[in-house]
């Protein structure tokens, strides 16, 4: 078996507009991503991070340096081949539901399914089986209106997982969320992190941050620290 990180960056730039008016929002960013690893990124307003993600989920590419993933380079794929990896290896959580109002939670979460032309069959079975990993299978048949906000949240978590993705990447996830409600997605984050799917999530809470195995910290378009999540390894000790 391999020991290369799932994910692996090396040297990685980032620079927007050009001459006088050029912004290097990253600066030469390394970091590597174990398989199954749970990873929180944090930093200040402007300091790369969303940037990072945005190259990390193969929704925009480096000035330079070296993105690899599963040990494919991936600066060096064509647009269509970056989208077919996205589509088939990530899965994506925003802070806004972004879920269809007149929908329920089941068609919801087959929506990705459909875009891949899968049978109805085929769509139900995966979008039950991905409601059932966040616990809402009695709600499948209830529009976004009839669910709390904690509830929605967890129907676009299944929505992502419905791909059976290798990957879930997190923007914000608990950001309009209430305290409680936040915790539940955080342990539900938790437990799918236990279950193998890596998960890496941007937050500016370190409450929320806590929860991951892994703080990854940047400034100034660099990463400025690496440490470990204070509540996972609580966790981790308890369950030892």
């Amino acid at each position: 078996m391999s020991s290369d990180p799932l994910i692996q960056l090396e040297g990685i730039t980032k620079t927007f507009g050009s001459g006088d008016a050029a912004f290097q929002a990253l600066k030469g960013v390394d970091m590597s991503i174990e398989r199954g690893d749970f990873v929180a990124v944090m930093g200040p307003s402007g300091s790369g991070k969303s940037t990072t993600m945005n190259i990390l989920g193969c929704l925009d590419i480096p000035t330079s340096g070296i993105f690899r993933f599963r040990g494919t380079e991936v600066q060096s794929l064509t647009r269509d081949q970056r989208s077919l990896l996205r589509r088939r290896y990530l899965g994506f959580v925003f802070q806004g539901f972004n879920l269809l109002a007149r929908t329920t939670a089941l068609e919801n979460v087959e929506l990705p399914l459909l875009y891949r032309g899968e049978s109805k069959a085929e769509r139900r079975k995966a979008g039950l089986r991905a409601l059932d990993m966040v616990g809402l299978v009695p709600w499948a048949g209830h529009t976004p209106a009839e669910l709390s906000g904690g509830q929605q949240q967890r129907v676009a978590i299944a929505r992502a997982l419905v791909t059976q993705p290798d990957v879930l990447l997190a923007d914000e996830p608990t950001g309009n969320l209430d305290s409680e409600r936040s915790i539940e997605i955080m342990e539900l984050l938790t437990e799918l992190n236990q279950s193998g799917i890596t998960v890496l999530m941007v937050t500016h809470e370190e409450e929320m941050a806590a929860f991951a195995k892994t703080i990854v910290r940047f400034r100034d378009g660099v990463v400025e620290r690496i440490e470990s999540g204070t509540r996972s390894a609580q966790i981790t000790e308890a369950s030892g």
